[in-house]
């Protein structure tokens, strides 16, 4: 379905309802055409355009491309004097959630979103950007994740153009009984989006169970599985809210993830338009003013009306921290065995947060 700029609010509306149905069957192409501003003065306006083919696993009417990814792009429009245009394929459009880094980099779409924790093993290292640390704004996790990027995890990007990495908001548990202790823990199936969050759960003594989180309202609701650890932007979007009736605000840490473009495409975006496109994806979350303290803040406080939100004495919560702690240290040593150094990449990225007001009481370094 194409919308241009001029569509009415009302029609709009009608055409995020369908826009969500279609994601449901297998997703969404989102042309937006839009109007042109004036271009900056390092842009040359008569020069070659390009177009962007942008994929992301994001539902189409959540917040991460009404409200991040189509400002995004739009930024970028206004910023290249209207040169750089856009198709946005959202959802399920060209495939699963863990195939979208594959998405990017084989060139089925020219920049997108992906999470490197759905694909075990292949980018070890930046798994430590799932590590459980306290971070409520995006915009920290680009800054220490790009710091990262820089100090050694590029090592594991070599085959595409990397706009940035980050860890996302940090995730919480979210369950159908309540959870106020690690007793509490003990048997519960848990949904894990991989990585050290998987380890983590392990670790608190409940068992991870990897699905999509497409399927994960119908399995809490059916008693499949007994929770989820996902940040609240995923809460909201796929309306867990409705069948998890509890919560625990301590952090999982989150996914990792990033925002990528093919290599070859990029080659060929004219030279004036690179430093457009490579500094608007740095800053998307800055420009578009969500994922930020302030958002999850309030989408806490709007949690609470519906959802017993239990907060952890600071004696069970160190306990927590405890499990954490050991968790980490036992992957860390893991890949240290395998020639990684994970032990001086956790310490750096403690340094990095740090850097951004994050704490990381778990890290074991």
């Amino acid at each position: 379905m194409i919308i241009s700029e001029d569509t009415t609010m009302n029609e709009k509306s009608r055409s995020f309802r369908v826009f969500w149905m279609a994601a449901i069957v297998g997703g969404l192409i989102w042309h937006m055409h839009g109007m042109g501003a004036q271009a900056a003065e390092t842009i040359d306006p008569a020069g070659k355009s390009i177009h962007i083919r942008f994929s992301t696993w994001h539902v189409p009417a959540g917040a991460d491309v009404k409200n991040l990814w189509i400002p995004m792009l739009e930024e970028m429009k206004r910023r290249s004097g209207g040169r750089i245009t856009y198709t946005m394929y959202a959802g399920g459009a060209l495939g699963k959630g863990p195939d979208h880094y594959d998405i990017i980099r084989t060139g089925l779409s020219d920049m997108g979103y992906a999470t490197l924790t759905w694909t075990p093993g292949r980018f070890p290292l930046s798994d430590v950007l799932s590590a459980p640390v306290t971070c409520p704004a995006k915009w920290k996790g680009v800054e220490a994740g790009m710091a990262m990027y820089d100090r050694i995890l590029h090592r594991e990007f070599t085959d595409v153009k990397v706009l940035h990495i980050n860890n996302c908001v940090m995730a919480h548990l979210w369950t159908t009984r309540k959870v106020a202790t690690l007793a509490d823990l003990k048997g519960l199936k848990i949904r894990s989006p991989g990585g050290l969050q998987t380890r983590a759960i392990q670790a608190l003594g409940a068992t991870p169970v990897f699905m999509p989180l497409g399927d994960v309202y119908l399995s809490m609701e059916t008693g499949v599985i007994d929770g989820v650890v996902t940040c609240p932007a995923l809460v909201k979007a796929f309306k867990l809210g409705e069948v998890a009736r509890y919560g625990v605000p301590i952090s999982f840490g989150c996914v990792a993830e990033g925002l990528f473009v093919n290599r070859d495409f990029w080659e060929r975006v004219p030279d004036d338009l690179k430093p457009v496109i490579a500094s608007v994806g740095r800053d998307a979350y800055k420009i578009a003013g969500i994922f930020n303290e302030a958002w999850y803040a309030d989408i806490m406080k709007d949690f609470r009306t519906d959802m017993e939100i239990t907060e952890l004495p600071p004696a069970e919560k160190a306990r927590w921290n405890a499990r954490f702690k050991e968790m980490l240290t036992a992957w860390a040593e893991e890949l240290e065995a395998g020639g990684l150094p994970a032990k001086t990449t956790l310490a750096g990225f403690k340094e990095e947060l740090h850097k951004v007001g994050v704490d990381f009481a778990a890290c074991p370094y």
